[in-house]
């Protein structure tokens, strides 16, 4: 399937297994700068497998293979409230590539994929994904993938002494200033994009 004029990649999402966890556990900070929240502890992907596999209710990672089983990388996700009950939860997703996989198509890919499999196996109306404004690369991967930007908000979190990926998009405030005339009426570092049943998605 063609987009931008460029042959998108085809992926395969599954289950994380043992052996791909020295690959996608601890990241040093060169290794994605808009991904970057601080150092963690050397165990904590192993310690969270042991417990629920790396799938909950409320959160999770899949790993993300070629279709000859490469493993490229991995999707993840956690549960968003925007009300009282279960029936306002969305999810928000994120991804993480290895360095040598970037670049290649394999985000778009990854991602309209993983809005797939969510709402096949999930009972969410929408998906989430808040990405800093300077990432170009994720935000075409997004929108290749049919998410649509909602907007851009403040600083909502702190890494490498900036706002960097920021989730709730309730955060979010209009790309434009009230009037339509005019960028937003205050500093942006963050975009807000989503997904929902009611719109299409996909590789384009």
């Amino acid at each position: 399937m063609a987009g931008y004029g460029q042959e998108v990649a085809t992926v395969q999402l599954r289950p994380i297994r043992a052996d791909d966890l020295a690959a996608l556990g601890v990241r040093p900070q060169d290794d994605d700068p808009f991904g970057f929240f601080g150092h963690r502890s050397v165990n904590g992907l192993e310690r969270r497998f042991a417990a629920d596999g790396l799938i909950s209710d409320d959160a999770g990672q899949l790993a993300v293979q070629t279709q000859d089983g490469m493993l490229l990388g991995s999707v993840d996700w956690f549960a968003v409230r925007h009300g009282p009950s279960s029936t306002a939860r969305a999810l928000n997703i994120g991804i993480f590539l290895l360095p040598e996989h970037r670049g290649r198509g394999y985000g778009s890919a990854a991602h309209a994929g993983f809005a797939d499999y969510l709402f096949a196996n999930t009972l969410v109306e929408r998906l989430e994904a808040g990405t800093d404004v300077d990432n170009i690369a994720e935000q075409r991967a997004l929108e290749r993938a049919g998410f649509h930007r909602e907007g851009s908000h403040d600083t909502l979190s702190s890494g490498l002494g900036r706002g960097t990926t920021s989730p709730p998009t309730a955060g979010c405030e209009p790309t434009q200033s009230r009037d339509g005339r005019g960028p937003p009426q205050r500093p942006s570092v963050g975009s807000c994009w989503r997904a929902s049943r009611s719109t299409p998605h996909h590789c384009r």
